[in-house]
């Protein structure tokens, strides 16, 4: 648009609306020349330039075309039409100024709707007494620029969590303090009120928190699950009844254990918006690799306390679970009794049959003495064919019970392992009853109960024997 073509814009310049005569007529000339250059120098540099009058109404518009827009249209037009809905957040208004500015940022609008960010240099126009009359200014669009810049900024930003958290991890070597870091980490960096590993498998009832930072609100666990019931494999936000905005990340650790990480906003925060969910999908990666070293941990010392023949608990398992055990009922003033088994004929067995038979002979016992006790008994493999069973506020009378199924049971559960031989597959048992009055340890009850068991094979094999202090 030409700014000749508008007589509102030629005034503007003090120009007279008449050619005069003589060396006045060369002088306009020369003027109207020179601005004739300087709009085109502006159409080439500038991807917007443009003056307002006293009203905010644009008075000139450059280039042709100028985000979109004819500069025809424009000209006339209130200047606010440009200002985009997000312009009010720089708190910068490129087209009234109040000094002169430079390298300020501002959002306008395309005809579309859409926002292109600008960098603006701009002056106001005096009059003669210094009142502001209007704005004159040019303008680059940087909106692509802005957008990489942003993107750049959002994955420094990303990387440099990832690092935090992966030097905070490398301080510790158990799986439960990494991922408290670790979470601790993510909690500050996204300004989170606190976040929770769920374990949606859990008990096969409801979902179980593996790990937390800050107890989370019921309805935000509501939304957690709801929004992952609805898509479990996407990370999905949405504020919970309570008005706080929840985030979830799907954070699978292998095929057996199905997890998730659940964020949560104070109330009257903002929404999550696209960096938020970037952010915790890439530090969400770091949780699913704790949770498979968490797994692999767990495993380590579940193989360090079983048997890995019969998956019973082994010896040192046994006598630390044994232990504190004995601590529990001493203060709640209950007994407990020990079961100490040998197999009988086991070692005839093995050296006709073989070790696998043995083996088989072994895993079959351990079930059976699995299978007779209480959930909450100890059953252990002290080592070759010797077990041990704890029973918690259990005395000989009730020990005795069990002993007598297993005498009768274990002959006819290992019968056909011996089929053939001139043995009986039996088992020998001693019980010793600890009274929280008598302050006796561990060692002492197992001795006590091993020499019952010997009484027991003297006396016959196959059958079981309490430990009474006369018989010793």
């Amino acid at each position: 648009m030409s700014l000749a073509d508008h007589p509102a814009s030629e005034s503007s310049g003090n120009l007279p609306n008449l050619p005069p005569p003589g060396a006045e007529a060369a002088l306009h000339a020369a003027l109207v020349e020179s601005r004739q250059r300087w709009r085109e120098l502006v159409s080439l540099s500038a991807d917007l330039a443009f003056e307002t009058d006293a009203q905010g109404r644009f008075a000139f518009v450059s280039p042709e075309t100028a985000l979109g827009w004819s500069a025809s249209l424009l000209v006339g037009q209130p200047s606010t039409l440009l200002l985009a809905d997000s312009a009010g957040l720089t708190g910068f208004d490129p087209f009234h100024p109040t000094t002169r500015t430079r390298g300020r940022r501002a959002w306008l609008k395309r005809p579309d709707g859409s926002a292109a960010c600008l960098i603006f240099s701009t002056a106001p126009i005096l009059d003669a007494q210094g009142q502001i009359i209007g704005a004159r200014g040019v303008a680059q669009d940087i909106t692509e620029q802005d957008v990489h810049e942003a993107r750049l900024a959002a994955s420094l930003r990303r990387s440099q969590l990832v690092e935090h958290i992966l030097a905070c991890m490398r301080q510790e070597v158990q799986a439960t303090r990494m991922m408290r870091a670790a979470l601790g980490a993510l909690v500050t960096a996204i300004g989170a009120e606190g976040c929770v590993v769920i374990d949606l498998l859990g008990d096969g009832v409801s979902a179980a928190h593996l790990h937390q930072v800050n107890t989370p609100p019921p309805a935000v666990l509501h939304t957690a699950m709801t929004l992952l019931e609805s898509n479990p494999e996407q990370v999905g936000d949405a504020m919970a009844n309570d008005g706080r905005w929840t985030l979830v990340c799907p954070a699978q650790a292998s095929g057996t254990q199905a997890a998730a990480l659940a964020l949560w906003r104070p109330l009257g925060s903002r929404p999550w918006d696209q960096d938020d969910r970037m952010l915790a999908g890439s530090v969400n990666s770091i949780i699913r690799v704790i949770l498979q070293h968490e797994a692999m941990q767990r495993d380590i010392t579940e193989q360090a306390r079983t048997d890995s023949l019969t998956g019973l608990l082994n010896r040192r398992a046994f006598l630390d679970e044994m232990t504190r055990r004995i601590d529990r009922l001493t203060r709640e003033g209950q007994p407990g009794t020990v079961l100490y088994v040998d197999l009988d004929g086991f070692k005839q067995l093995n050296d006709q049959r073989g070790h696998d038979v043995g083996d088989e002979a072994l895993c079959l016992v351990a079930d059976l003495l699995r299978d007779t006790v209480r959930p909450s008994d100890l059953v252990a493999r002290l080592g070759g064919d010797e077990f041990a069973i704890w029973m918690d506020g259990a005395d000989d009378l009730t020990a005795a019970e069990r002993a007598e199924h297993l005498t009768i049971a274990t002959p006819r559960l290992l019968r056909e392992l011996a089929t053939g031989l001139p043995i009986t597959l039996g088992m020998s048992i001693g019980i010793a009853t600890r009274w929280p009055s008598a302050r006796e340890g561990m060692e002492e009850i197992l001795q006590r109960a091993d020499q019952a068991m010997y009484q027991a094979k003297r006396a016959g094999r196959g059958q079981w024997r309490a430990w009474r202090a006369e018989a010793a």
